[in-house]
């Protein structure tokens, strides 16, 4: 893809950028967390001035938040996939993530779904396939639920990485209730902020000269999810770094800023299971 038009810093497709750029940097220093070829790959052919985004996310803490993002998501995914072999993932919000080729057990049905134009773009460089399936919708145009393929009282699990920020509460909570109306049980993973991230997050988007994309949502006490469905039985919330604070390859900074967007909570992974 490197004659495609130039993108513009303020275009869908260049938000979708951010984060494959900082896996891409992240990767090849700490392939033990995660090395995402298909990161490197699209970053090295697009044609697309990537000095905005590496000031911010090039930098250790900001490059690295993205690599365990996809590292979690992945993980979290083997581990439905582990108890549902042949059950299906939702990916809301994919831009160019590829984790359905990182865990694929051969049977699992993917769907990744996201604007008509992200869509487009991924498909130049992302291909659906037979068992890996593209929607091209908004989240919010609920006519997507038929499209997937799968019976009404199948489990599923919707994972949503750096996505629900962008989005007010009440959308969020009505694309929960119908989540839940289509399939009679499964799982919500996704990332979340404290009001407080939230603030520092939208500092460094801005930061990439992307002044177009405002982060709106977030999570103080997952519990309070509870309400947004009387279907929903659980909700519960996992650190972000975990123990990864520990490595000592990291600069001292970078362990100190881990350490307290854990200890503060100030961003997180949040599961809601009906």
């Amino acid at each position: 893809m490197a004659n495609q038009d130039r993108l513009t810093e303020q275009s869908i497709q260049s938000t979708m950028l951010i984060p494959l750029y900082g896996r891409m940097i992240a990767g090849k220093r700490f392939p033990d967390i995660l090395r995402d070829h298909a990161a490197e790959r699209i970053c090295e052919t697009v044609n697309y001035d990537f000095s905005g985004i590496s000031k911010t996310y090039g930098s250790e803490y900001a490059a690295l938040t993205c690599l365990i993002r996809a590292a979690r998501m992945d993980d979290h995914a083997r581990t439905y996939i582990a108890a549902h072999p042949d059950g299906v993932v939702i990916n809301l919000g994919a831009g160019l993530d590829d984790t359905f080729s990182r865990v694929d057990n051969g049977a699992v049905h993917w769907y990744n779904l996201d604007l008509p134009d992200a869509i487009a773009y991924r498909e130049h460089f992302i291909q659906s396939s037979e068992r890996c399936h593209s929607i091209a919708k908004s989240m919010f145009d609920y006519t997507w639920l038929e499209e997937v393929n799968m019976p009404p009282d199948s489990s599923v699990c919707v994972l949503a990485a750096g996505l629900f920020f962008f989005f007010e509460e009440k959308e969020l909570r009505e694309l929960t209730s119908k989540l839940c109306g289509r399939f009679s049980h499964g799982e919500l993973f996704f990332e979340a902020c404290s009001r407080s991230g939230m603030k520092i997050a939208n500092k460094m988007v801005k930061k990439t000269g992307n002044t177009g994309v405002e982060m709106k949502f977030w999570v103080d006490n997952p519990a309070s999810l509870k309400a947004w469905s009387p279907k929903i039985t659980q909700t519960a919330s996992y650190s972000f770094f975990g123990s990864r604070y520990k490595d000592m390859r990291l600069a001292k900074f970078t362990r100190f800023i881990m350490w307290g967007a854990d200890f503060l909570k100030r961003t997180k992974f949040v599961s809601v299971k009906w």
